[in-house]
């Protein structure tokens, strides 16, 4: 049955033979325009180019597994390099948790400085408790492994700090890095700076340096004092118990300091400048405790062993170090197995924690630490140390 519009005496051939869809041709065009079955008109035959120039043996790549064998090929002054050995393996981290007190020096950054550590003691966690300016020096709790968990009862213990004030000048970070902002001449006596000491005690309202880590608006305030933005920080108010002089000079005054957390001591500095009308700022600062911490129990970075970790660990203190001041209370193993679990268990005996924050220890291994109401331990944290290659000095 002959298709309608296509000429019955014409051959038909179907697209799916010819290799393409057939265009429709015009009827005047007659028998010699529609191409012959099976051939395509516009694609050339491969066999009409040339094949392609096969490149030379010697310029023919090396196939991978042998490009590097041997030496190298020479450099540009025709001498021949040695092959790179394989890189030694890195060695796998451990589960190591406990405190280090670190003596930080001058010029180290609290992040550098717990990389440092991290590194040194080939910990598989680490973080810091208080930041430390890099300019500041001294004690720098670091916690490792399931310590970390207790970062947060160290920052808010107490802290002890020696510094220096400069008199005469004031800068726009509040100590010896920064742009002098205001002079004077004027130089205070022993006894003048001893009657200011008192209205920096107690609680106080205290405006922070404008180069501090705090955030405003999702950003840090010392990032936008870099830029040039002005900084306006709203007054907090901190905890200031002691403030005494261990020595004076003409141009400087040494002080020691007791305050809680979020307190500046660049800012007092400035303020007992301002106060004194004779401007101040930091010229060292040293922190010699923190909650718990002494220097009596702090480490330095050259003292630590730069190839062995396990030399290290005798600087590591027990996880509830940072616990110090918080009740404890013993419990049985079905007990610890609970608290881990995230379950309450009620506390019997007369020495039990009557009310607030209390850790529990199983066989003198902490457990977890959490809030007593009602007769019970409820955990807010739980610790993993039966495991841990290390969590306390030999």
């Amino acid at each position: 049955m002959p298709i309608r519009g296509i000429d019955p005496g014409l051959p038909q051939i179907s697209a799916r033979h010819s290799g393409r869809a057939r265009t429709p041709t015009h009827p005047a065009a007659g028998l010699d325009a529609i191409p012959p079955p099976f051939e395509r008109t516009d694609t050339a035959l491969i066999n009409e180019f040339p094949p392609p120039e096969r490149p030379a043996a010697a310029e023919m790549p090396l196939p991978r597994e042998r490009r590097f064998q041997g030496e190298r090929p020479s450099d540009r002054n025709g001498e021949r390099r040695p092959q790179r050995g394989p890189r030694p393996d890195r060695p796998k981290r451990r589960d190591v948790s406990g405190w280090v007190i670190l003596d930080k020096g001058v010029g180290m950054t609290s992040t550098h400085a717990v990389a440092v550590v991290k590194r040194l003691f080939n910990a598989k966690k680490a973080g810091h408790a208080g930041t430390l300016d890099p300019l500041a020096s001294g004690i720098l709790p670091i916690a490792l492994g399931e310590a970390t968990k207790t970062v947060p009862f160290v920052m808010d213990g107490r802290k002890a700090y020696r510094f220096t004030v400069a008199w005469g000048v004031e800068t726009d970070t509040d100590d010896g890095e920064g742009r002098e902002v205001a002079t004077s001449e004027a130089r205070p006596t022993r006894e003048a700076v001893e009657a200011a000491l008192p209205n920096f005690l107690g609680s106080i309202e205290q405006v922070p340096p404008r180069f501090s880590a705090i955030k405003i608006q999702g950003e840090r305030a010392y990032d936008l004092a870099r830029e040039g933005e002005v900084v306006e920080l709203a007054p907090r108010r901190v905890q200031i118990d002691h403030l005494a002089i261990v020595e004076h000079t003409a141009d400087r005054t040494v002080i020691e300091a007791e305050c809680g957390k979020g307190t500046y001591v660049r800012a007092i500095a400035r303020d007992l400048g301002r106060m004194l009308g004779c401007y101040g700022h930091i010229a060292a600062l040293r922190r010699t405790r923190v909650g718990p911490f002494t220097e009596a129990v702090a480490c330095t970075v050259p003292g630590l062993d730069n190839e062995n970790p396990e030399a290290n660990l005798a600087h590591l203190q027990p996880v509830e170090t940072a616990l110090d001041g918080v009740p404890s209370t013993a419990v049985s193993r079905d007990m610890a197995l609970r608290l881990m679990r995230g379950q309450s268990v009620i506390l019997r005996g007369r020495d039990a924690p009557a009310a607030g924050k209390a850790f529990a220890t199983c066989g003198g291994i902490l457990v977890a630490v959490g809030d007593v109401e009602r007769g019970e331990l409820v955990p807010h944290r739980v610790f993993h140390l039966g495991g841990t290659a290390a969590n306390r000095p030999a």
